[in-house]
């Protein structure tokens, strides 16, 4: 029996302006999953640690791209997929896109990489139209690619690397859970000119900051008129953490995702440990449970380690 372990890891998502285009990888957390070739079709999911997972393949994150995936192949093989979750989903860092991503990258390899990168995003696209209704890429390329992309076009796929300075990512997660799907329902079917034109400029000045490596960039650039003002009333000390997050010295941040989960982008550890103790803090005096990282951008993805 063929079997490889590999480390998928969480992503940040939208990068505050960039709904559905753009991402970012991180080093920490990350989910663990055995993937195992099997001689006979179909697809077996197992939680090794317990964490309540869907059974049936068409309706898991992890399932449903394998599904894909072995049905262009026409061959009469499978795939049992263990997954011991770390990335906890409704977290906003992307847990249903690390189980996606995982499988697709570990079934690839099993099968001696037959598929290219943007066919890996196709297949886990699957995973995320399971867990969210709507095939977005800003989570599995990133995860699949590391470090920053950019999503330019689903139909047909077309993602870029977007080169980046050193950036130190802090993280907290409230624990509360915002579904991916809920928090996309709220948002205004419509847009004004004016915030849509301001948009395109934050998210242009972003890429070129990074690509730039100019930090005053990013930081002008990292503001959201259209998404965040909606699902940040979903995230309870969202404007207070923000505040006084760039008044230490982070560049900015917001939503990683759907949320709950908020980032702060930093130019280095000692600001982002500050930052982190903020967060700390904030949700403390809130009475709300919560877990936090720092941690740097992933710049390889899902990681092959047996």
């Amino acid at each position: 029996m063929k079997k490889v372990t590999i480390q998928p890891p969480a992503t940040v998502a939208n990068l505050v302006c960039g709904f559905d285009i753009l991402g970012l990888a991180l080093d920490e957390p990350y989910d663990t999953m055995e993937i195992r070739l099997l001689d006979e079709p179909g697809v077996i999911i197992t939680s090794k640690d317990g964490f309540p997972l869907p059974k049936d393949p068409a309706q898991n994150t992890a399932g449903a791209p394998l599904i894909a995936m072995l049905e262009e192949l026409g061959q009469p093989i499978g795939f049992e997929v263990i997954i011991s979750k770390h990335i906890k989903p409704g977290s906003g860092i992307g847990s249903s896109a690390a189980s996606a991503a995982g499988a697709i990258v570990g079934a690839n390899h099993l099968l001696g990489s037959p598929f290219k990168k943007d066919d890996l995003v196709r297949f886990a696209l699957f995973g995320e139209k399971v867990a969210s209704g709507v095939k977005h890429a800003d989570n599995v390329a990133p995860c699949i690619y590391g470090g920053i992309t950019l999503i330019r076009s689903i139909f047909p796929l077309d993602i870029i690397a977007i080169p980046a300075p050193r950036l130190h990512v802090t993280v907290v997660h409230p624990q509360i859970e915002v579904r991916t799907s809920d928090a996309r329902q709220i948002l205004r079917k419509q847009v004004l000119l004016k915030d849509a034109i301001r948009q395109w400029g934050n998210i242009a000045g972003l890429v070129a900051g990074f690509i730039k490596q100019d930090y005053d960039l990013i930081g002008r650039s990292l503001e959201d008129v259209i998404i965040e003002p909606i699902r940040s009333i979903l995230i309870p000390g969202f404007d207070e953490v923000k505040t006084k997050c760039r008044a230490a010295g982070a560049l900015g941040g917001g939503i990683s995702g759907s949320g709950p989960s908020v980032f702060m982008l930093s130019k280095d550890e000692a600001t982002a440990r500050s930052v982190e103790t903020i967060m700390q803090e904030i949700y403390t005096r809130i009475g709300l449970d919560h877990h936090t990282y720092v941690t740097t951008v992933n710049s390889t993805g899902v990681k092959i380690i047996a």
